[in-house]
């Protein structure tokens, strides 16, 4: 029998079926391609982020952060997208346990008139919080710009649909964010180019961050979004590239990285709750606990079904995290015993334990709710 097809069930099939069965033993039930029937009353879905969720807008921009050639999306249906990933990433598999198919990206021409309704991923690979950060890849949309293009489309949509009718429209909509990771790796870590990192304790570049975040989720609320989930930070530590500058020993991560992560997943948890709080009347903000759940699986390989945690399928240099996938690099054959796909993302099969988590999780996953209670609450 061929090696491959005798190996143990592939990691996305498994957790993808777990996820059928605890959608079933909660009392939904799972509808055709695996989306559970009991999140239906999404409306849509709305992405906001980096190259985690990514799936195709710095296609369209003069940015050297693009991934639309090959190995990328050697493990997709549609190959090679522009998706920062060997397979689906994280939007795709939320959306697919959510009911709603994968949002086109807001770039693309062609995402327009009724299409709009159907959910737009405004994502960009090395956005972040603040404008500046990622200006070292070039252009990007940055979360105030993915803001303002979320409002165009809106302005697009209100010609389209009665008023009452949109609003009931957004307040089944989910928004997800996904910010953050950028602010670290390419801006504060980075203090020969953002010199203004200087100025700011880890504690204060936090709260300069959640305090400009805050206003822009004030806005997405203000317009009318009424469901939120907003993902905390991964261990940035344990990535190849951070592994890759040599300054963790051999089996371990690069603990200053994590350390200076905390005050902002406390403190955007912390932010939840405000928000959470009567400040923004009905409405439901989450915050996704991603440091825990991708410390879960770093600390219990075997266990997820995984070998290999510190260096990437694809990349150059040390700990294969030195220079990221190029189209010349042979990816690993082994895809999903790798927990990241490249010097800075997850594979195919991490992303789908983690979609998974947020979706049917308990409260140290997602908090104060998970994503599938999230989608069932009707405002």
């Amino acid at each position: 029998m061929d090696d491959n097809k005798s190996r143990k069930m592939d990691v996305v099939g498994w957790v993808i079926f777990m996820m059928k069965m605890v959608v079933m033993m909660s009392g939904g039930v799972v509808a055709k391609g695996g989306a559970a029937a009991g999140a239906g009353q999404v409306s849509a879905m709305y992405v906001f982020g980096d190259s985690l969720v990514d799936n195709g807008n710095n296609n369209y921009l003069r940015s050297i952060a693009k991934s639309n050639y090959y190995p990328y999306g050697c493990d997709f249906s549609g190959g090679p997208t522009g998706r920062f990933c060997n397979g689906e990433n994280f939007a795709d598999l939320l959306g697919r346990l959510l009911g709603v198919a994968a949002p086109p990206p807001f770039a693309d021409p062609a995402t327009s008139g009724a299409k709009l309704f159907s959910g737009v991923n405004y994502a960009s690979a090395a956005a972040g919080i603040l404008d500046e950060t990622g200006q070292n890849y070039g252009d990007r949309y940055p979360l105030g710009q993915q803001v303002i293009n979320f409002e165009t489309n809106l302005g697009q949509m209100r010609r389209m649909m009665p008023a009452a009718n949109l609003t009931r429209f957004l307040s089944k909509s989910i928004a997800v964010l996904v910010f953050g990771s950028n602010d670290y790796i390419n801006n504060y870590l980075m203090p020969s180019l953002y010199t203004s990192s200087y100025n700011y304790n880890p504690s204060q570049y936090a709260n300069l961050l959640l305090n400009h975040y805050a206003r822009q989720l004030h806005a997405l609320y203000s317009v009318g979004l009424r469901k939120f989930l907003l993902p905390g930070i991964g261990p940035l530590g344990c990535i190849p590239n951070q592994l890759a500058t040599g300054q963790a020993a051999p089996g371990r991560c690069v603990d200053y990285v994590n350390q200076i992560l905390g005050p902002f997943n406390e403190g955007l948890r912390r932010l939840v709750d405000i928000l959470n709080n009567g400040s923004h009347p009905g409405s439901m903000f989450v915050y996704g606990n991603s440091y825990g759940a991708i410390g879960d699986i770093l600390n219990n390989l075997g266990r997820y079904g995984f070998k290999v945690w510190d260096r990437g399928c694809c990349g150059i240099g040390r700990n294969q995290g030195q220079i990221t996938c190029l189209p010349f690099v042979t990816p690993c054959l082994n895809r999903n015993e790798y927990v990241f796909w490249d010097a800075f993302h997850p594979t195919q099969a991490v992303n789908a334990i983690l979609a998974q988590r947020a979706f049917s999780g308990p409260t140290s996953d997602c908090y104060p709710i998970n994503v599938q209670q999230l989608s069932l609450i009707n405002f």
